[in-house]
């Protein structure tokens, strides 16, 4: 089966970044979660496949909780993965 990719942007203040981070986390269909500053720089890149594991997922919010600190906002660029619709 052909999935098909879908990008969704959300708006975040940093305080709600952990927890956001955590959700999207165990979404289950997310591949990948990118961290961008107000200016649009990309601070961190995040393969959720790979934080899905639990002994990984530790340390990667622990830096998203760092990055939560300097930050007042930020946009979570979330790619998807989801199968195509029926026909």
């Amino acid at each position: 089966m052909n999935f098909q990719k879908v990008v969704e942007e959300f708006q975040v203040m940093g305080s709600n970044l952990v927890d956001k981070v955590k959700e999207l986390i165990h979404e289950g269909n997310v591949q990948r979660i990118i961290i961008k500053n107000e200016q649009g720089f990309t601070l961190v890149e995040i393969p959720v496949t790979l934080a899905a594991i639990g002994l990984i997922a530790a340390p990667i919010l622990a830096a998203v909780g760092a990055i939560a600190g300097i930050v007042t906002k930020c946009t979570l660029v979330v790619e998807r993965r989801e199968p195509p619709p029926a026909p």
